[in-house]
C-alpha cells in the first residue's frame, strides 16, 4: 500500500503554518516564505528581516560545515533584552511605580562564552546583571561586568573561597548582593567580611508557602532545598542586628522555579513576597531590591496553556501583574517601592537557538509497493490476512482490525513452533501493516474512533535516522520530557504524507523524538515528507537556547556539534560572528582519559604485524593507518 497522498495537489504553505504551529510558538521570529522554507528574522538596522534557514544551512555547507549546527541567532537574545526591559518599563510607568528594574541573566540557562558576552555586551545600556550560582559562574560575572551598575547576585550554596570571592569583586567596586540560602551562610559572611575589610551587601531567600504547577513545582512550597522558612528569616536578621551588620541587607529573593506556566501562580508568590518584604522593612533592613527570580515561561508549544510546555500571559502581562500587584501592596504599608529584579534566563535564551540535523535514512513498516504476492502454498492465515486487506470497509473496521491481530500473533506462535517459514512470516507482516495503514485511512471517515485505533498512527510511524544525538544536544527531551518544536526546514509548500518518529545516531532506545507538540495535546508522530534519494531532508528543532549546551553528555561518544553564530551585515548578507567547530573524534577520546597518539601507535603496531603475517601488503597498512589518522580528526557525527 503506498503513502497515502489525497489532497496533495490542495496543499498550501498555510497548511503547513497551521500544522507545525510556527506562528503560535515562533515568538515572531519565525515563519515559513512563499518558497515553502522557514525562515527567521534578523536585524538588519532598525527592522527584522527574514531569512531562509534553508538557504543559511546551504551556505554553511558551502563554507565545508556539516550537519549536524547549532545556529545561533544573538539578534534574538537582543530583541529578548529589549522587549523584557520595555515591559517592565512601561508597567511600572503606566502604574505609577518609583522603583526602577533590573534585569539580572543567570549563568547557568547557558554558559557559552559568547552567549554571556551578548547578554552582557548588549545589556549596558539597560545595566543589565549576571546571576552566578556557583565559583565558576562568579569568576566569569566578575570578570564580564564592567561598571558598578547591573547587578552580581550569587545564588547557592557558597564556602568561604566563595563567599571571599564575592566580598574582594565588592571591594573591587562591583555592585555584588551574597543571597543567603541556608542559615549558616549569615555567620560566614560575618566573619569573612569582617577579616576582609569590606561591608558586604546581603540578601535573604525566601522559601514560600505558595506553589506553583508545572515541572518544577519542587522548587518552591514547604519543601523546597533552597531559601530561609519564616523563622529563619527572623533568626538571621536578630544575628545581623546583634552583629551590628543591619545596614547591609537590602535584598530579598525568591523562585518558585522554572517555566511557570500560570499567571495565577506567579501573583500568589509575588503577593506573598511583598508581605515578607515589607515584614523585613519593618524590623529595620534598610531595604532596596526585591528579586523575583526566574519562572517567566516559554511557550513551546504555543498553546497558550497551562500546560508545562506554556504559558496561559505574554511578557506585558507577565510584568504588568507583578508590579500592580506590587505597587498596592506596598502602597497599603506605606513602605518605598523597591526596585525590581528578574533573572529570567529561559525566556530570554531559548528563542536564539536551533538545532539542525539531516535525515540518514528512514525505516517503514509498511510495504512501499503494495501488498506482496502471496504463494499458493502459503498457510491459511496468511490468505486470510490478504482477504482482509482486500475486502475491508469501513463498515467492518473494527471486527477485522481484532481479526488481523489474531491472525498475525497466531502465524508467530507458529513461527516459533518451527511451522512457519521466516519467509511467510515477513509476508504475513507486510499484510498486516497494510491492513492497519488501511484502517488508519478508513477510520478518518468514522464519527466515532475506537480507543484502540487512535494510537494508530503512531504505531506504524516511520522512523527517521536523524545526524544527531539527543543525549548530546537535547538533554531535556530524554531526561524530563521537554517538548521542542520540530519541523521541516524546506519543502512545506509540499504536503508532509508519511507520520513519523525521530532517532538519533546513539544505539540506545532513549535515543529518539517521540512527541511532539499539537495545538491541544502531545502527538504521537509528526508529519514529514518522504525521503528521496540523492536528496537533503533538514529538520529543525527549536527554541534550545536554555539549558541544552551544557547539560549534553557524551553518550557514545557523540561530542558537541558545530556552533555557528549567524547576523545580517548592513547589505542584509549573511554574516558568521562565531564558528566553533565541533568535537573530532580525538576530542571525545581525550575527554574519557584517552591518549589519541598512544591508540594510533598500537593500531600502527597492529598494522605493521598485519604485513608480517602477510594479510596486508605495505602499501595496504598505509591506506589503513591514513584512514585511521584521518578518522581521529574527523567529526563524531555522520559525514557524508
Amino acid at each position: 500500500m503506498k503513502k497515502r497522498t489525497a489532497g496533495i495537489n490542495n496543499w498550501s504553505i498555510k497548511n503547513s503554518i497551521e500544522m507545525y504551529g510556527i506562528e503560535n510558538w515562533g515568538g515572531g521570529f519565525f515563519n515559513i516564505n512563499k518558497d515553502g522554507e522557514v525562515t527567521v528574522s534578523l536585524r538588519r538596522g532598525d527592522s527584522l528581516e527574514p531569512v531562509s534557514l534553508y538557504q543559511i544551512v546551504k551556505g554553511l555547507e558551502e563554507r565545508g560545515i556539516t550537519m549536524p549546527i547549532l545556529m545561533h541567532f544573538p539578534d534574538l537574545i537582543f530583541t529578548r533584552i529589549d522587549r523584557i526591559n520595555r515591559s517592565f518599563n512601561k508597567a511600572m510607568k503606566e502604574c505609577g511605580y518609583t522603583g526602577f528594574y533590573r534585569g539580572a541573566y543567570p549563568i547557568k540557562v547557558n554558559q557559552q562564552q559568547h552567549v554571556v558576552e551578548e547578554m552582557v555586551r548588549y545589556g549596558v545600556r539597560y545595566n543589565y546583571g549576571l546571576e552566578a550560582g556557583s565559583k565558576p559562574e562568579l569568576m566569569i560575572a566578575i570578570a564580564s561586568i564592567k561598571s558598578k551598575e547591573p547587578l552580581i547576585i550569587c545564588n547557592g550554596y557558597k564556602d568561604e573561597e566563595f563567599i571571599d570571592l564575592a566580598l574582594y569583586g565588592t571591594k573591587l567596586g562591583l555592585n555584588i548582593f551574597l543571597v543567603i540560602e541556608r542559615p549558616n551562610e549569615a555567620n560566614t559572611i560575618i566573619s569573612r567580611a569582617r577579616k576582609i575589610g569590606v561591608k558586604p551587601n546581603i540578601g535573604i531567600r525566601a522559601k514560600l508557602s505558595s506553589s506553583v504547577g508545572g515541572k518544577w513545582a519542587e522548587s518552591a512550597g514547604d519543601h523546597s532545598v533552597f531559601g530561609l522558612t519564616a523563622s529563619q528569616i527572623i533568626s538571621v536578621i536578630d544575628l545581623l542586628r546583634e552583629e551590628q551588620m543591619m545596614e547591609c541587607l537590602r535584598f530579598l529573593h525568591y523562585h518558585m522555579g522554572s517555566q511557570i506556566p500560570d499567571i495565577r501562580d506567579i501573583r500568589e508568590a509575588a503577593g506573598e513576597a511583598a508581605r515578607i518584604y515589607i515584614s523585613m522593612a519593618s524590623e529595620g533592613a534598610p531595604m532596596e531590591y526585591l528579586d523575583i527570580g526566574g519562572g517567566l515561561a516559554v511557550d513551546y508549544d504555543g498553546s497558550r496553556t497551562i500546560f508545562e510546555s506554556s504559558k496561559n500571559y505574554s511578557m506585558e502581562e507577565y510584568c504588568r501583574t507583578v508590579i500592580d500587584l506590587l505597587k498596592e501592596a506596598f502602597d497599603d504599608a506605606s513602605v518605598k517601592h523597591p526596585n525590581i529584579v528578574s533573572e529570567s534566563g529561559r525566556a530570554v535564551t531559548a528563542y536564539s537557538s536551533m538545532l539542525v540535523f539531516n535525515i540518514l535514512d528512514v525505516n517503514s513498516l509498511i510495504p512501499e509497493n503494495g501488498p506482496p504476492d502471496v504463494p499458493e502454498n502459503s498457510h491459511e492465515n496468511i490468505f486470510n490476512l490478504k482477504e482482509i486487506l482486500d475486502i475491508m470497509n469501513i463498515k467492518n473496521i473494527q471486527e477485522h482490525y481484532h481479526d488481523a491481530i489474531f491472525y498475525r500473533d497466531e502465524l508467530r506462535k507458529l513461527f516459533q513452533l518451527g511451522k512457519v517459514t521466516l519467509r511467510e512470516r515477513a509476508i504475513a507482516e507486510e499484510l498486516f501493516w497494510g491492513v492497519i495503514k488501511k484502517i488508519s485511512v478508513l477510520a478518518e471517515g468514522l464519527k466515532y474512533v475506537p480507543e484502540e485505533m487512535k494510537m494508530l498512527e503512531s504505531v506504524m510511524a516511520d522512523i527517521y535516522y536523524g545526524n544527531f544525538s539527543l543525549f548530546q544536544s537535547l538533554p531535556d527531551c530524554w531526561a524530563i520530557d521537554q517538548l521542542f518544536p520540530v519541523m521541516p526546514l524546506h519543502k512545506l509548500a509540499e504536503q508532509p504524507t508519511n507520520h513519523a518518529i525521530i532517532a538519533d545516531t546513539t544505539c540506545d532506545c532513549d535515543g529518539k523524538i517521540d512527541k511532539f507538540i499539537g495545538l491541544y495535546d502531545i502527538k504521537r508522530s509528526i508529519m514529514l515528507h518522504p525521503l528521496k534519494k540523492d536528496e537533503e531532508y533538514l529538520l529543525g528543532v527549536f527554541l534550545v537556547g536554555a539549558y541544552q549546551e551544557t547539560l549534553g553528555d557524551l553518550h557514545n561518544l557523540f561530542g558537541d556539534t558545530h556552533v555557528i553564530g549567524i547576523v545580517l551585515d548592513e547589505d542584509g548578507e549573511i554574516e558568521l560572528t562565531r564558528e566553533i567547530s565541533g568535537d573530532s573524534v580525538s576530542d571525545v577520546l581525550s575527554y574519557v582519559e584517552y591518549d589519541p597518539q598512544s591508540l594510533l601507535e598500537q593500531i600502527r603496531t597492529l598494522a605493521e604485524l598485519g604485513v608480517k603475517e602477510k594479510r596486508v601488503t605495505a602499501k595496504q597498512r598505509k591506506e589503513i593507518m591514513s584512514a585511521f589518522e584521518e578518522g581521529m580528526r574527523g567529526y563524531t557525527y555522520f559525514e557524508l
